[in-house]
């Protein structure tokens, strides 16, 4: 079995290592780089995101592939009881402690827990969760089913999943300039800041490779989630994709 690394075909079971190797490698400069190169949209993207989750009071949140705790961060702000960042990766992981640890907000180190695992393998219980999130990861992961299947299940009855992810860009003109911006620019702007230009290039790359978002809301539906839908946003950069739990 193969899989795709940005436009590689590698092997299967290389990917999770490979994909873990870019974000060791930017992790000190991920929040940074994502401001220079949305021009700080993702912050308004995240923003819309967290929007979508229908109350906060009493209510618990998983956060898959969480990074420096963004969405966990938004949650707690909103008003939710505990956020748990997840994150396969421990450089990220210990990036985002370290944000939080400079915070004023001590809701963030008594309500925001950490733990390093997969988000194709939660160890959480069945039922355990509210809401379940992704935003900008779900690309990265070897299997996309598993991880599907791995929300549903820990997701209480009624609980809802929320994924943000790079999305197809419908302006024909439009689309021309993101790809120059994407392919021309990103990466050398990944060399000047995160001393990568090989990781942006990949991540420009698994962009243009993930899942159109008619085919992600397919296999949400044939994983079980019911109600689901998705939304573009600035044209069709991003896309947020929802789906509840019966």
């Amino acid at each position: 079995m193969t899989a795709n690394f940005g436009f590689k075909k590698i092997k299967e079971e290389e990917k999770e290592k490979m994909v873990q190797g870019v974000f060791s490698k930017v992790a000190n400069k991920y929040d940074i780089m994502n401001d220079i190169m949305s021009f700080g949209l993702h912050r308004k993207w995240k923003d819309i995101f967290i929007n979508e989750i229908d109350s906060y009071e009493g209510m618990s949140l998983l956060d898959l592939a969480g990074g420096t705790g963004d969405i966990a961060k938004r949650f707690i702000d909103k008003g939710g009881k505990k956020a748990i960042v997840s994150d396969l990766n421990k450089e990220m992981l210990h990036k985002g402690k370290s944000i939080i640890g400079k915070k004023i907000n001590k809701r963030y180190i008594e309500d925001i827990k950490w733990i390093h695992c997969s988000a194709e393998n939660i160890p959480y219980a069945d039922n355990s969760f509210d809401y379940c999130t992704i935003s900008f990861g779900i690309r990265n992961v070897t299997h996309v089913k598993s991880v599907l299947k791995e929300s549903l299940r820990v997701l209480k009855p009624g609980g809802k999943f929320l994924c943000l992810e790079f999305s197809k860009v419908d302006n024909y003109i439009i689309s021309k300039i993101y790809d120059f911006y994407s392919f021309k620019i990103i990466p050398k702007i990944g060399s000047l800041i995160a001393k990568s230009s090989d990781s942006y290039q990949y991540l420009v790359e698994s962009i243009k490779q993930f899942h159109h978002p008619e085919e992600l809301e397919i296999m949400m539906k044939d994983g079980g989630y019911f109600s689901v839908n998705h939304k573009k946003l600035f044209f069709g950069v991003v896309a947020i994709h929802s789906g509840y739990k019966i």
